[in-house]
């Protein structure tokens, strides 16, 4: 069993973890789902999860904005991705943060077996606050690559996902009906804007 396992590792080769973040509508998934294709292209066996959560565009597909798609098996947990990848060369996982804690120990154990993953996610909330386990994915990946929107206010880089209907809770799926993506000091003005409306109210 010791030398099957062994050759595994060595067909697979060495494993990392990259990370590819940024705020909606900045091309995440899409770079996601170009790296996998390239991956089955060079006939490397690829695995892709996502939260079951995330139904916004297909039950099981992961879609990008713009609408390309592979097909996925969503998980309620980050432990049942350690069951599905044994004969995996590469793993993607989307929308990452709404993933529970032990994300980052299912990746570095995956990484650990030989496999490379590639995991894509929002880094902050609509608060701008650090986002699920995103955090301490980027502080363990050998790879991140920050991508951004435009903001549809000024027109330059785009780092937060401002919230412009719903709730409170930190997760609310939506996309351009109730996020918007916005620059630094567009997003402190939205946020002032808002503040100011509730202390009228």
């Amino acid at each position: 069993m010791f030398l099957e396992d062994t050759r595994k590792v060595k067909k697979r080769g060495e494993g990392w973890i990259e990370v590819v973040c940024g705020s909606m509508f900045s091309g995440k998934t899409e770079e996601l789902l170009r790296r996998l294709n390239r991956a089955k292209i060079a006939k490397q066996r690829i695995e892709i999860f996502k939260p079951e959560i995330d139904t916004r565009y297909d039950d099981e597909d992961v879609v990008s904005h713009d609408k390309n798609a592979i097909r996925s098996t969503p998980v309620s947990s980050s432990e049942k991705i350690l069951l599905l990848t044994a004969d995996a060369d590469v793993v993607g996982i989307d929308e990452a943060q709404f993933f529970d804690d032990n994300l980052p120990r299912v990746c570095n154990e995956l990484a650990n077996q030989g496999i490379r993953v590639i995991v894509a996610g929002l880094d902050m909330d609509f608060q701008g606050r650090p986002f699920g386990p995103i955090p301490h994915l980027l502080a363990i990946a050998e790879y991140i690559t920050k991508v951004h929107a435009i903001c549809v206010k000024t027109g330059t880089l785009a780092q937060y996902s401002h919230r412009i209907l719903g709730g409170e809770d930190t997760v609310e799926l939506g996309e351009l009906d109730r996020y918007e993506p916005l620059s630094r000091q567009a997003y402190i003005q939205a946020r002032e804007a808002e503040k100011k409306k509730k202390d009228d109210a």
